[in-house]
């Protein structure tokens, strides 16, 4: 018993390993800050697709401009 005791005083004061407890605690507060912003994030998303499917719609109507030698794309 004595010797456990020990054994766990000696594996709370080991510094080693830390950087897997830091980077373990960030990745809680991130999944932790995704759960509650969740709806914000999904509909944000959701908005920037959409929107990206409808510009690509309204400039799928529109010819491209290829600049030769005697035409040019400037508007």
């Amino acid at each position: 018993m004595k010797k456990t005791l020990e054994w766990m005083k000696a594996f709370w004061k080991d510094e080693e390993g830390l950087g897997t407890l830091e980077i373990l605690l960030i990745v809680a507060v991130l999944v932790a800050i995704a759960i509650i912003f969740r709806k914000w994030i999904v509909s944000w998303f959701q908005k920037l697709i959409g929107d990206a499917n409808t510009d690509l719609k309204d400039n799928s109507t529109v010819t491209p401009c290829v600049p030769g030698p005697t035409t040019s794309c400037a508007p």
